[in-house]
């Protein structure tokens, strides 16, 4: 694993709390509604994801091979042909 990216995974907790508890404040103190923040902490941890994944060695990851060609599974063609 990384360097980077085993920081960044040992720090995403710590941060979405950071995050959550920033958020909270803002809402007890009256400066915006929980209700209205609450896509941050979505936002925060989608980039996150980002950075593990720039700062990941090429072959870490799968390559994405696309959907299976054939439709998928033999078998999986609803009975009474393709009337739905």
């Amino acid at each position: 694993m990384n360097d980077v990216s085993g920081v960044i995974q040992a720090v995403r907790g710590p941060i979405m709390l950071i995050t959550l508890g920033g958020l909270v404040e803002m809402d007890y103190a009256g400066v915006f509604a929980f209700w209205r923040t609450w896509p941050i902490l979505i936002i925060v941890f989608g980039l996150l994801k980002l950075m593990e994944r720039a700062t990941a060695r090429p072959g870490q990851y799968p390559p994405y091979s696309g959907p299976p060609a054939g439709g998928g599974q033999p078998g999986n063609t609803p009975t009474g042909g393709n009337v739905v």
